[in-house]
């Protein structure tokens, strides 16, 4: 069991919420300074080596889902976002956390007397991995916005919103907020396809009373359907 960071993020004091592998999870443990190697390509020496941090290509123009007043995607959900993504997931590289935290916090403002929220992935996925990779990057970009970061949403049983018609989506929601929310809220994930997800998170979020909704996601996926007329 390791956990790998950068100086940088050892200067910026970056922590884990919980270590995959243990019995109880362990709250505000320091990470432990190890080398890095690219999460992209394997090479050494750095989160994000040079060469492929040129190539991530930006993502292509997102139209912003309903119920939302803003959504900006960082990079294409190409062949080398994704190998970024998949080891962050599945083979444990959260120092590509702080990595993309960095990039989607100067990509963006933060809200004034705003809130940082995340969608939350299904709970077979989160033990699964040991955390939530929504989750580590909402919390890393709203501490380097100086925002407050809650859980505010909650998701529901039943199956995922992609591939689901808009009549399913709308009598089946997929999240709830348990209490009132006042002020305007920016909602962090991972990747966005088709808008589903952050389409039924801000109808629960706009239901609670928030301000406004906005979203902020790490890559944006073409839709099957796309991809599909492309081919």
């Amino acid at each position: 069991m390791e956990a790998i960071i950068t100086a940088t993020d050892a200067q910026r004091g970056d922590r884990v919420d919980s270590v995959p592998g243990l019995s109880h999870p362990v709250r505000s443990v320091p990470l432990v300074l190890l080398p890095a190697c690219c999460a992209v390509c394997g090479g050494g020496g750095e989160v994000v080596c040079t060469t492929c941090a040129a190539d991530l290509a930006p993502a292509p123009p997102l139209a912003v889902p309903l119920h939302l007043d803003s959504c900006r995607a960082l990079y294409a959900y190409d062949d080398l976002t994704r190998a970024l993504l998949i080891r962050l997931k599945n083979r444990h590289r959260r120092d590509a956390v702080a990595w993309l935290a960095d990039r989607l916090a100067a990509a963006g403002s933060p809200v004034a007397g705003g809130v940082v929220t995340w969608a939350p992935t299904s709970t077979m996925r989160r033990r699964r991995r040991g955390f939530d990779q929504a989750e580590l990057l909402a919390r890393a970009v709203a501490r380097r916005w100086g925002l407050p970061v809650q859980p505010l949403l909650r998701r529901l049983p039943g199956p995922a919103q992609s591939g689901r018609s808009a009549a399913e989506r709308r009598h089946n929601p997929a999240f709830a907020v348990g209490h009132s929310v006042v002020q305007a809220v920016v909602v962090v994930d991972d990747v966005i396809t088709t808008g589903a997800t952050i389409t039924a998170a801000a109808r629960a979020l706009r239901a609670a009373g928030a301000a406004g909704v906005h979203a902020t996601v790490a890559a944006r996926a073409r839709s099957p359907r796309g991809r599909r007329a492309a081919a």
